[in-house]
């Protein structure tokens, strides 16, 4: 039966909907035009709401940022984020003192754990050419008994994500990019020792799929008892198991079903997010995740008491310096530059 893999379908919104153990995944996607002397967008911000512009208005977004685009200071405890950036920079600072710029097909996979606060800013180190912007952030939940393991976070370097291609009988490609999974012999970067991500039972995985115009694709089966959503984000329209979907819709299918892909005009892209549900009651208030409202009051408390270990930066929405190449400085002083 036509669409018999699809269990639910549903339009894309802001942010776009998941299921455990994903809390939450943004796709953010701005042309930003070229940079000013701050690393901000060298055009007007009248009329903007400055700290909360989420209206796109000229193909771009300042979110939280009122110089700079991006998200200044905020805490985090409880579970871990996972910061795919396409295209563009990230500037990370955070309460521990550590730093970071990454882009253009790098990833950050953060664990918030017992509490961190970050800034995440897009300088826009281009004076005399656009910005283009392009990321997603996924929330992967903790389960509870690490959910107070320390903060830290772990670079994935666009060069070490693996990559497969596929072709169909007609010769027409389909490639992934494993940020977490596996695919035969194929396996993303290992994920931190405290994410669920680390236990084989898990079955995680966060794959982009990207089928050339035309072509055919299976995603493989997993297992029975995981959640799997294939985001389909980029392109005109698929068939998927025999049902034809538009663009702008989150798929959920079977896991335990192989999935046929069948790419229409021009190319198409999806995000795939899979994983064993961890199955634990959420409790959660803006930036903590807990199993309990009283765990959530905790966390609150001990952010107005302890700042999850301060702010150690001049201002809230720290960016680095124009000519800075991408780079990861750790708490501990450790020093990793992009290959």
């Amino acid at each position: 039966m036509s669409g018999a893999a699809i269990i639910a379908m549903a339009p894309l919104g802001f942010p776009w909907p998941t299921l455990d153990p994903f809390l939450f995944c943004a796709h953010h996607d701005d042309q930003y035009p070229a940079g000013n002397d701050v690393l901000g967008p060298q055009a007007s911000l009248e009329g903007r709401n400055l700290g909360m512009d989420f209206e796109i208005r000229d193909g771009w977004r300042m979110y939280h940022g009122e110089k700079v685009p991006g998200f200044p200071r905020h805490p985090h405890r409880g579970f871990e984020t996972i910061t795919l950036a396409r295209s563009g920079y990230i500037d990370h600072s955070d309460s521990l003192g550590a730093k970071a710029r990454f882009g253009n097909g790098d990833a950050q996979w953060m664990t918030a754990g017992a509490g961190v606060v970050h800034s995440e800013m897009f300088p826009l180190v281009n004076r005399d050419a656009p910005n283009p912007t392009e990321l997603f952030q996924i929330w992967l939940n903790l389960p509870a008994e690490d959910k107070m393991v320390p903060a830290y976070f772990t670079m994935f370097w666009a060069n070490d994500i693996p990559r497969a291609s596929f072709e169909d009988a007609e010769g027409r490609r389909t490639d992934l990019l494993m940020v977490a999974g596996a695919l035969g012999d194929t396996k993303a970067p290992k994920p931190p020792p405290n994410s669920w991500a680390a236990r084989d039972e898990s079955d995680l995985a966060v794959w982009t799929i990207k089928l050339s115009e035309r072509a055919q694709w299976t995603v493989p089966k997993s297992k029975k008892g995981v959640n799997r959503l294939l985001y389909f984000f980029t392109g005109t329209a698929l068939t998927i198991d025999g049902l034809r979907v538009e663009p702008g819709h989150v798929i959920q299918v079977h896991p335990d079903q192989d999935i046929r892909l069948e790419n229409h005009d021009g190319e198409a892209e999806l995000l795939m997010l899979q994983g064993r549900p961890i199955g634990e009651p959420v409790a959660r208030h803006g930036p903590f995740v807990m199993n309990t409202r009283d765990e959530i009051r905790q966390a609150m408390f001990d952010y107005q008491r302890t700042g999850f270990g301060g702010w150690p930066w001049e201002t809230d929405a720290p960016v680095h310096d124009r000519a800075q190449q991408p780079f990861a400085q750790h708490a501990d002083g450790r020093l990793e530059r992009k290959g």
